[in-house]
């Protein structure tokens, strides 16, 4: 018995959950386990009603699970921000899910926008760094009437622009990216343990030539961990030759590990030419601690209630759940079945076909069974 919360969120975050508790529990059946659900109301109906996010209670109480399984974020009534970074990103960091795994591969009888590629060229996997650099929330803005201060900020605009920010900038606004020696060395060790169980290849992703300092640290840090695993060959490569070589030439790659914000980049692209957010997993990991599982789009508020919306990149994640609490038969299963209902043409309009969400999650679970 694997003891899993689940939280449905916002938008079509629900529907698409219930397709993938739907396909895990077909899983369990086929494979000998059970899951023990539990749902938690968490996201913009509460908070609309209550001004409450998540509570420190709940927090607590999630911690208590291995594992939570995701629907969506987001809604058009709430300012955006305000629900990501006060329910998700307060969960990523709350259970110091430093690993945000995204696996890049494309499916059988999914097109990419990729001319000559097919499933034999695209299968590799994005291991983000998850809770520092410039995510930490170190930042502000303010206008030259403001009596606040930062010398970091009065320097650079002295010497770059010869202002006096309190006299001549009408209004300065900064972010600052914080990596640590330890947040990059953990995350590059669980890239190297993952590379070491596929291709045996890291090509790690910075801006070192421009951001020397904390990407100098983050190039410092991969080179000690490389020197740990021998049989791993290894690779630097800057940010914006990687969205190039992404498209150029993706069966390059096998384990790629970058630093939070161009992790967040380069894994959209990735999921475009996997065939699209619909078919995009994630996995927000803590190994050894509650790790979250998700798809990587939206809520798409227009679409709820519709019976429309994709739900394979939810259930995909489910499978990315499966695979981290020990099932990975089942977890493989799940994407095999994905593939034949891909195959089998039931799927919803935007990959081409006409089914509902349910008729796809439905489809799936059956394939599972067989």
């Amino acid at each position: 018995m694997y003891r899993v919360a689940a939280i449905g969120g916002d938008g079509i975050g629900p529907e698409i959950l219930d397709e993938g508790k739907k396909v895990l529990d077909a899983a369990g059946e086929k494979y000998g386990f059970d899951i023990g659900w539990t749902d938690f109301d968490i996201g913009a109906e509460r908070y609309l009603e209550t001004g409450v996010l998540i509570t420190e209670e709940e927090l607590k109480e999630l911690s208590g699970y291995p594992a939570i399984y995701f629907g969506a974020i987001g809604d058009d009534r709430v300012k955006p921000g305000i629900l990501e970074k006060g329910i998700l990103l307060k969960m990523r960091f709350f259970f110091d899910e430093y690993v945000n795994l995204r696996p890049i591969r494309l499916l059988q009888g999914v097109q990419t926008p990729l001319a000559g590629k097919g499933p034999e060229d695209i299968d590799f996997v994005v291991v983000r760094e998850n809770t520092e650099d410039f995510y930490v929330g170190i930042g502000s803005r303010f206008r030259k009437t403001e009596k606040k201060e930062l010398e970091v900020v009065r320097d650079l605009y002295s010497v770059k622009f010869g202002l006096d920010v309190e006299s001549d900038a009408e209004e300065i606004a900064y972010q600052i990216g914080v990596l640590s020696r330890e947040g990059c060395r953990r995350v590059m060790e669980y890239a190297f343990d993952l590379a070491g169980r596929r291709q045996r290849r890291v090509t790690s992703v910075d801006k070192a030539n421009v951001l020397s300092d904390v990407y100098g640290l983050w190039r410092e840090v991969f080179s000690e961990v490389a020197g740990r695993h021998p049989g791993v060959a290894t690779e630097f490569t800057f940010v914006d030759a990687m969205t190039m070589w992404f498209v150029k030439n993706p069966e390059w790659f096998d384990v790629v590990v970058t630093p939070n914000m161009f992790g967040d980049i380069i894994t959209d692209l990735g999921a475009m030419i996997q065939g699209g957010l619909g078919l995009a997993p994630g996995g927000n990991i803590n190994p050894k601690g509650t790790s979250m599982f998700e798809p990587i789009h939206g809520s798409a508020p227009k679409y709820k209630g519709l019976g429309v919306a994709n739900p394979i990149a939810t259930i995909w994640a489910g499978a990315l759940l499966l695979d981290h609490l020990g099932e990975p038969e089942a977890a493989e299963g799940i994407v095999r079945a994905i593939e034949g209902t891909i195959r089998d043409g039931v799927v919803t309009r935007d990959l081409g076909g006409a089914a509902k969400t349910a008729d796809v999650g439905d489809h799936i679970a059956a394939l599972v069974r067989e």
